[in-house]
């Protein structure tokens, strides 16, 4: 408890906001004055129910619900830029729950990590689109006819940032509020794309940071009366989005970069990496990829992979080798999509990685500087909806050994509820292509 209220004292803490990511990455909290959460803290509990719902709070899982211990992190703790003199803190379950969810395999791949002498530094970068629409604004449309923001701009621009200077400066605010490093903010190809890319954090805090980010980005649009999209496709003649994550590892005795070297070329090291990303992902590849949208990036002339590719420098690789002979040496997960859960892909790539290297695998040859739908001789296709993913994600024996087989049955049961959820569901396009034929 000490430890707890000496957080609180270094923030000067007068309120608190405490809770857990779910699948979906929204943040499920309570918000106390600081007397009261201290009282609570003395035995914090919070309802059991979250590995068993959907992002509609739709309850599909579960037998027994009851308010669950949980364990407060005080390492978590991070300014709120809500309301004044407020702190986050993440609390996680400690019950039968807690090796559900995500925070906690993430945990379990960092500790393996360590034990094998490695600390793990890692970012992501989001593509994100603005629409000029508020939450009752989407409703009264039927989520149809949205509007984008700045429809006219172009990737890169100059202008764009010129002209809305003051809504980049103030999203930039409202993230490092919540003591997330932002890297880069600039705009992306498609009428109101951007693209964050954020500052690299050691382990866990790389992950919250990610779920911070989107939480913050959010917020900051609906002030502005506007909505920030992380889904990952928005529709005909909108860009997919991407949730990269960039990875590196470090000795943990000396701090060095262990993907850095003095040609400036990828490392024995990081080739291994590479190779038990190549034998794991494409088996579980729903844990970065668990909305049935996020596989509509995934369709043929997409700018997303197939298939799990690696080259040096090239973006249209899965993953993006980014050699060099100093600090900045990594590794780049370019497949997942913006909507995707940071805890678990982080999770899904260090540990796939970190089996490489235990297992020594042989470096794969580098893929050709192709277009993104090709897929070399020998490599496994992505599934090509979330049903397969989940189906293999079931059956992966790898992935029960890695992340266990308790959380492997649970998620692949929950990513099959996600499908059945849109399984019945008709777009207008479907209707204008045969509702005549």
């Amino acid at each position: 408890m000490q430890t707890l209220i000496n957080a609180l004292d270094a923030h000067d803490a007068k309120i608190v906001h405490v809770g857990q990511f779910d699948y979906a990455s929204i943040f499920r909290m309570r918000r106390f004055p600081r007397e009261a959460f201290l009282d609570w803290a003395t035995e914090p509990r919070f309802s059991n129910v979250l590995p068993y719902w959907d992002q509609t709070d739709d309850l599909w899982a579960g037998e027994r619900f009851f308010p669950q211990r949980v364990a407060i992190d005080p390492a978590s703790i991070r300014r709120n830029p809500s309301e004044p003199g407020a702190v986050t803190l993440i609390a996680e379950y400690e019950g039968e729950e807690a090796p559900l969810m995500p925070r906690a395999v993430l945990r379990r791949q960092l500790e393996r990590a360590a034990a094998m002498g490695f600390a793990v530094e890692a970012a992501f970068e989001f593509e994100a689109l603005i629409l000029e629409e508020t939450d009752v604004s989407l409703r009264e449309k039927g989520f149809a006819g949205l509007r984008s923001f700045n429809p006219g701009h172009k990737c890169w621009s100059g202008v764009t940032h010129s002209v809305h200077a003051d809504f980049f400066a103030g999203m930039q605010a409202e993230v490092e509020g919540h003591d997330v490093h932002l890297y880069s903010v600039g705009t992306e190809l498609g009428p109101g794309c951007f693209e964050i890319t954020l500052g690299r954090a050691a382990g866990l805090k790389a992950a919250d940071d990610a779920s911070f980010f989107r939480m913050a980005a959010r917020a900051y649009a609906r002030k502005q009366g506007k909505t920030a999209s992380f889904m990952a496709y928005l529709g005909e003649g909108l860009p997919g989005t991407g949730g990269h994550c960039t990875m590196s590892l470090r000795d943990k005795a000396t701090g060095r970069n262990l993907f850095a070297a003095d040609d400036g070329q990828t490392t024995a090291l990081a080739g291994q990496f590479i190779a038990g990303m190549m034998k794991v992902v494409p088996q579980a590849f729903a844990l970065c990829t668990s909305s049935v949208n996020a596989f509509r990036r995934l369709a043929p002339g997409s700018w997303a992979p197939k298939a799990l590719t690696w080259a040096e420098q090239p973006h249209t690789v899965a993953v993006r080798s980014a050699p060099n002979a100093n600090d900045r040496a990594r590794l780049e997960f370019r497949v997942p999509p913006s909507d995707t859960n940071a805890y678990l892909t982080m999770a899904l790539m260090l540990g796939a990685g970190l089996d490489g290297i235990e297992q020594k695998l042989p470096v794969p040859a580098q893929s050709a500087n192709a277009h993104p739908d090709f897929i070399p001789e020998g490599a496994e296709r992505f599934p090509r909806d979330l049903s397969e993913a989940a189906d293999r994600l079931a059956a992966s024996a790898d992935a029960k050994r890695l992340f266990g087989a308790e959380f492997t049955a649970h998620f692949a049961a929950t990513c099959h509820h996600e499908y059945a959820a849109l399984a019945r569901a008709v777009s207008a396009e479907e209707r204008a292509r045969y509702l005549e034929a």
